[in-house]
């Protein structure tokens, strides 16, 4: 089956309007923003949604249970990177920072976002968000001290990309990842995205709620859990904001 595609002049979220037209979806599709009104990251912060920049929903119909379906973001991160090398021609620029961000010169350039609805039943739907900074990025005094500091493609390498444009990388290059998880499972993805991982093998900080723990980025393990060498040992940590 086919993947559709469907471009909207404005949306309030592309997420939020992928999963309210789930129920008439007859398979996936993927819905293109070309500007959000209410969009928004993770942790349900605010994402600034100007005209230019890439907001996109891949929605599924997923039949995994919950803890496989979330390791698509994987999947996703994958694809951006290739969709970024293939429309830019610089593969040493991009890296990949845990758990879903894409860094282009050491900026933040691209984030995800996951959200489902019904995981585990015949009515399961998946939305995976993309935000790219194609065209602007907030200033950096807009993020916390010590969060990696957002950029542009725009600004980084002097290419303008239409968001029309991107999704037409994007979508064959999720295809492709995705074809990969349902064949070979998450482990060739786990290779892939360790080979383009930021800050792999050197200190970092995660804070999951008020606890913030400090040691070495050792590795992801095969349920893409953040694996964190403290001074009494490998920590594994599901889900964390990372700072480095």
């Amino acid at each position: 089956m086919g993947v559709a595609r469907h471009v909207l002049a404005t949306v309030d979220s592309t997420n939020a309007h992928a999963l309210r037209l789930a129920p008439e979806l007859s398979g996936p599709a993927w819905f293109l923003g070309l500007e959000q009104t209410a969009g928004r990251g993770r942790r349900a912060r605010p994402w600034a949604s100007p005209k230019g920049n890439f907001y996109a929903t891949l929605l599924m119909q997923p039949t995994e249970p919950a803890e496989r379906v979330a390791l698509r973001s994987f999947a996703a991160a994958l694809a951006l990177r290739q969709a970024f090398v293939d429309l830019t021609g610089v593969p040493q620029a991009f890296a990949l920072k845990w758990p879903n961000d894409v860094l282009l010169n050491g900026g933040k350039v691209a984030g995800i976002l996951l959200e489902s609805t019904g995981l585990g039943t015949a009515a399961a739907q998946l939305a995976i968000g993309v935000g790219v900074n194609l065209i602007g990025a907030p200033e950096a005094s807009m993020v916390e001290p010590g969060a990696v500091v957002p950029v542009s493609v725009l600004g980084e390498t002097g290419l303008r990309i239409e968001p029309e444009a991107f999704l037409a990388a994007l979508a064959p290059a999720y295809a492709q990842w995705e074809a990969v998880f349902l064949q070979d499972g998450f482990a060739p993805l786990r290779a892939e995205w360790l080979a383009h991982a930021a800050r792999l093998g050197e200190p970092i900080r995660a804070r999951t709620g008020a606890q913030t723990r400090e040691g070495v980025f050792e590795t992801i393990d095969s349920a893409g859990n953040l694996i964190l060498r403290m001074s009494h040992g490998p920590v594994a940590i599901p889900a964390a904001e990372v700072f480095f």
